[in-house]
């Protein structure tokens, strides 16, 4: 039997196999790279941050568990300050569970508080409001209230925009001011449109340098990411950078 001689054709196998894998890895590497390490951002509160805002916050729920303000609040960052904070005040028909111990505590401190809900396309848009405001009461020194929409829940366009601004309208009513619109961008071009271009809006749009786009109108709100680290608070939490406070109050009823 012929026996298989070992030359310069297995030799240069194993060297393609070797740089074959070499690149694979630095492929992997750089994608890490790409994904957690945006270019032209800083990094704080573990996340990178968009370069040329100055107003910072962050939004909670029940879904951060008990939080320290005290802790949350205090200076953290010697080049990024939390002014403002938005809190789930209900969901649906039903009340978020820490939004009452939330909304007490924040107050000690000097920050901008504002309450948000959190939409149901699949429910009464005016009970919806009516169960925000028996929840939040008064809004004075605080930012208008929010309506948090995001979901289908198996509803056409046409119903969800109808209850959408059924709700919006019990809002604007009872408070003298337009509530903000929270969506992301491609829920807001597929699904609400230009009916709602009146309210200032509040986009989440994640993982990416770039500002929000999608989208042809303004935005008031950015959230750019939900993974922030901060003390005080067990779980991640939402980051937002705000374009100008004063923008927001200038939305007043017709």
């Amino acid at each position: 039997m012929a026996r298989k001689r070992r030359g310069k054709s297995d030799s240069s196998g194993k060297k393609k196999m070797l740089w074959a894998f070499v690149c694979c890895t630095l492929v992997v590497f750089v994608s890490l790279i790409w994904l957690w390490w945006p270019l032209g951002k800083e990094r704080h509160f573990g996340i990178p941050i968009p370069a040329g805002f100055g107003i910072h916050g962050i939004d909670v729920s029940q879904y951060q568990g008990d939080i320290d303000w005290k802790k949350a609040l205090a200076p953290q960052d010697s080049q990024i300050r939390i002014s403002f904070v938005f809190m789930r005040a209900t969901m649906g028909l039903r009340k978020d569970k820490k939004f009452k111990e939330n909304w007490k505590e924040a107050r000690s401190y000097p920050v901008t508080r504002g309450a948000y809900l959190y939409f149901h396309p699949d429910k009464d848009g005016v009970k919806q409001a009516d169960l925000f405001i028996e929840t939040v009461g008064s809004l004075k020194n605080c930012y208008p209230p929010v309506v948090d929409v995001e979901h289908q829940h198996k509803q056409k366009p046409a119903i969800i925009r109808s209850r959408l601004m059924a709700c919006l309208d019990r809002l604007h009513n009872h408070y003298g001011i337009r509530p903000i619109i929270y969506t992301y961008t491609t829920f807001y071009r597929d699904y609400l449109g230009s009916d709602f271009d009146a309210y200032p809006l509040w986009i989440a749009h994640y993982k990416q340098e770039e500002a929000p786009n999608y989208i042809n109108r303004p935005w008031d709100i950015w959230q750019h990411s939900e993974e922030g680290n901060i003390e005080g608070i067990m779980e991640k939490v939402d980051f937002n950078v705000m374009h100008d406070a004063s923008i927001l109050r200038a939305y007043s009823p017709n």
